[in-house]
């Protein structure tokens, strides 16, 4: 498998094994960095490595919990190996003031943490045996590692639709597509060099040809599937997926064209239990009131600038209706970005380079800091600190009547941050937000706490390399 599926959501599984590989490593050269350092006879440490293992153990978490933050192991992807170790180096500095603060905390069995130069040590030691092992990892590995041999049965729009959105330079495919079989009487749609055209039945294709899984990505299944022939397939080992589950597994969004409100229904997941919506909660105010204390100085150091900028009768904040949870309009608060007057002729989308942004307001959008008064709205109930972004009521109406499904982004509550804007820019236009619709739709349908301590974790990427701000 090219994927592993943790708490319902899809992780890529090169990504997946370089994450224990990383811990294991960091793991290693900290148990070094304190046998060099205390120790220096192997039996004499064997002996106390009850003592050891604690620290070493907390110190690869908390590195690997940056790495993610950082988005460390997707770099490999657009940045390259380069672009993954300055991130890693970055990930590495960043995490030591947090091994330091643990120590403080529970000094009494994370003894090592505190030794004289164990952590930076361990730190150094470990850039560089993660960049080797990184390194022969990849060179044994090659690109087409742990992809899986994949044949398409339909050659429509909807396989079009699979080939045109999967096959991108930068899709973090776990796949190799064979080719794509074009069904009797159906249009075809895909170009005529991925076609194949089978000589016998798909049965006997499959033995002569090692395909691991078959995507059904059939137009119209009411004309009929070769049902005995995906049986046998089936048997021998073949993996049976319809389109737009295999999809979503490897875009970790939903095929909003492909899926009905009957998909929804019998489709796995869109389900929240009694304790998981209570451990949502208790995550949100747990992460608003970090959030609250952590950012408190830069909220004041905000209200000021603006008041200097606009003068002191100027308002701070601002306030909007926006649509949440089940459709009930709120008031969203966001420290004020553009000028008093933005909207005096009517609402309209933000726009790039948009001239009604304040000089003060473009740094604060940037950097996200605009956002941070939803605190509040977290903490009264209004909204989520994980969900989808909350829309103005205006935009609501427009977009439900021209974007199939729109509405079924309110079956969560909104949140400060989410799935959405990790993975897509900000949306100006319809386009966008019909783009950014299936990411909500995969939270929504695959949210778990998990997820949302994920999302949570990576919104540090945004905010440090800006992606998706505007």
């Amino acid at each position: 498998m090219a994927h592993v599926r943790i708490f319902r959501h899809y992780i890529h599984l090169p990504f997946f094994i370089l994450g224990i590989l990383d811990l294991g490593i960091l793991f290693g050269v900290f148990c070094l960095s304190a046998f060099f350092r205390y120790f220096g006879d192997f039996p004499f440490f064997a002996e106390h490595f009850q003592y050891v293992w604690p620290s070493a153990l907390v110190f690869g978490t908390f590195n690997i919990i940056v790495m993610i933050a950082l988005g460390v192991h997707q770099a490999r992807i657009e940045e390259g190996l380069s672009g993954m170790m300055l991130r890693t180096i970055m990930a590495l500095i960043l995490s030591l003031p947090l091994s330091f603060s643990a120590f403080l905390l529970f000094e009494d069995w994370l003894w090592y943490l505190g030794g004289e130069g164990v952590v930076t040590t361990a730190s150094v030691f470990g850039f560089f045996m993660l960049g080797i092992v990184r390194s022969v990892f990849f060179r044994l590995a090659g690109d087409d590692a742990f992809k899986r041999k994949v044949l398409v049965l339909g050659a429509g729009w909807r396989a079009r639709q699979l080939l045109e959105d999967l096959t991108t330079p930068f899709n973090r495919k776990g796949f190799h597509l064979v080719g794509f079989v074009p069904m009797p009487d159906e249009a075809v749609e895909v170009s005529g060099e991925k076609l194949i055209h089978l000589p016998h039945t798909l049965h006997r294709y499959i033995l002569r040809h090692p395909v691991r899984e078959i995507v059904v990505g059939v137009d119209d299944r009411r004309r009929g599937l070769p049902m005995e022939d995906l049986l046998e397939c089936k048997m021998e080992g073949v993996k049976i997926v319809d389109a737009a589950t295999f999809y979503e597994r490897e875009s970790r969004k939903v095929a909003l064209e492909m899926i009905s409100k009957g998909w929804l229904v019998f489709s796995p997941g869109f389900s929240v239990s009694s304790v998981q919506g209570g451990s949502k909660r208790g995550l949100d105010l747990l992460a608003s009131f970090m959030l609250l204390v952590l950012t408190s100085p830069v909220m004041l150091l905000t209200a000021l600038a603006i008041k200097l900028e606009d003068g002191w009768r100027a308002p701070v904040f601002y306030s909007q209706e926006r649509v949440g949870l089940n459709g009930r309009v709120f008031r969203v608060h966001k420290f004020r970005s553009m000028r008093t007057d933005a909207e005096k002729d009517g609402a309209v989308w933000a726009q790039q380079n948009d001239t009604r942004i304040t000089r003060v307001g473009d740094v604060i959008r940037r950097l996200r800091i605009d956002e941070l008064p939803q605190i509040f709205n977290v903490l009264t109930g209004d909204m989520a600190f994980v969900g989808p972004r909350p829309e103005r009521p205006m935009f609501v109406d427009q977009l439900v009547e021209s974007i199939p499904l729109y509405n079924e982004r309110h079956r969560v509550k909104p949140g400060i941050t989410g799935w959405a804007q990790l993975c897509f820019a900000y949306a100006d236009n319809e386009e966008d937000t019909r783009e950014k619709l299936r990411y909500d739709l995969y939270y929504i349908k695959n949210h778990s706490l998990l997820l949302d301590l994920l999302i949570i974790i990576q919104t540090v990427e945004v905010i440090l390399f800006r992606k998706g701000s505007r």
